[in-house]
């Protein structure tokens, strides 16, 4: 059983910066793609940033030049690095890895439980 657990949510004052962890654990024969997505209330989940097992990376318009994803397959982690955060940053952050468990296997997506970030005086 494949699991993930987010940490790193919290308060934080419009243009201060949290950082996002996500760890996977269980039987994981290999790591494709990590991923951030973020749902605010009464909103649609989104893609925040995406890295490919080669290193590419894909961020939103929304938060270029702000947020930096970094992955670690060795270590089964994926992180969010969010600076000049602002009040639109406001969400429950949800981490996405594409996983096999077997050589033989099917790739699967596995979610985080969310962690909330809230941008507020």
């Amino acid at each position: 059983q494949v699991q993930l657990v987010e940490s790193g949510g919290g308060l934080v004052q419009p243009g201060g910066s949290l950082r996002l962890s996500c760890a996977a654990s269980g039987i994981i024969w290999r790591i494709d793609d990590m991923a951030w997505y973020r749902q605010a209330p009464g909103k649609q989940r989104e893609l925040v940033a995406a890295i490919g097992s080669g290193g590419s990376t894909t961020i939103e318009d929304s938060v270029k030049g702000r947020f930096t994803i970094s992955g670690d397959n060795g270590k089964r982690t994926v992180s969010l690095q969010m600076n000049s955060l602002k009040p639109e940053d406001t969400a429950v952050y949800y981490c996405k890895m594409i996983i096999k468990t077997a050589w033989d296997g099917p790739s699967l997506a596995y979610w985080g439980q969310g962690t909330q970030a809230t941008v507020s005086e």
